[in-house]
């Protein structure tokens, strides 16, 4: 079992993103209903941000709800939403005795008004806060950021604000919904499955990706030590050859 002595704090990844999954198949295996996987899920996030901040990370992502989950039954998302607002009340001073800021990305206008306004005030109650960057990502979808970012930028080239001759990468960076966060270096996705999903996907262009078959619930912190002793373990060449980086 990896401890974090193990963990080489030279080579830490900046921005780690996490795929939750496996919350629903976690209770099922247990005869229970899904949301009771999702209460427990709950546990999981607390005791991963601790970790993360003991072990040193700038910047923890997580996938909180997706802009397809919408189109799960009424009961579980009401669930889901009244979990948001009652973690995020009990997290509060959680954040501000572990020193981090939590920022969000994703559609927030959509979550119901008790969510929003409780989201809101918890950042803004956090936005002094100088260590670890926790993201939630709400009513988040890859394809819909980067098309919210299009939109944005064809506008400004109609009113002659940018040139389209002058859209690089930095442009599109600064009109994502991650346009304060660098780019990530270490994805995990628990409980087996082997996708995206619809999660960052411009930011996840050089990102070391790591499956694990753990259902969220069940997510320890020597499965994220060993989750970053792997990617320290790895050759990051970003197109270069083994030599050039040698």
């Amino acid at each position: 079992m990896n401890t974090i002595e193990e963990i080489d704090d030279q080579k830490l990844p900046r921005h780690i993103a996490i795929i939750m999954d496996g919350n629903g198949r976690w209770a099922k295996q247990k005869g229970r209903l899904r949301v009771f996987g999702h209460e427990n899920g709950v546990t999981t996030v607390r005791r991963t941000v601790e970790s993360c901040v003991k072990i040193g990370l700038d910047y923890l992502t997580l996938y909180t709800f997706s802009t397809e989950n919408w189109n799960r039954p009424k009961f579980e998302i009401d669930t889901l939403m009244r979990l948001l607002v009652s973690s995020l009340k009990k997290e509060l001073k959680t954040f501000n005795k572990n020193n981090v800021k939590l920022n969000t990305i994703g559609d927030i206008k959509a979550l119901p008004k008790t969510a929003y306004e409780e989201l809101l005030e918890v950042m803004d109650k956090t936005k002094g806060n100088t260590g670890m960057t926790l993201t939630l990502a709400l009513s988040y979808g890859a394809r819909d950021e980067m098309l919210n970012a299009v939109k944005q930028i064809a506008i400004k080239v109609k009113n002659n604000i940018i040139s389209p001759e002058n859209i690089d990468e930095t442009i599109i960076n600064n009109h994502l919904y991650t346009h304060n966060l660098p780019d990530v270096d270490l994805l995990i996705r628990t409980s087996g499955e082997h996708r995206i999903s619809n999660f960052l996907l411009w930011q996840i262009a050089y990102a070391e990706l790591y499956f694990i078959d753990v259902f969220w619930p069940d997510f320890k912190e020597h499965h994220l030590i060993g989750a970053i002793i792997d990617y320290q373990n790895r050759e990051r060449r970003f197109g270069k050859t083994s030599e050039q980086l040698n």
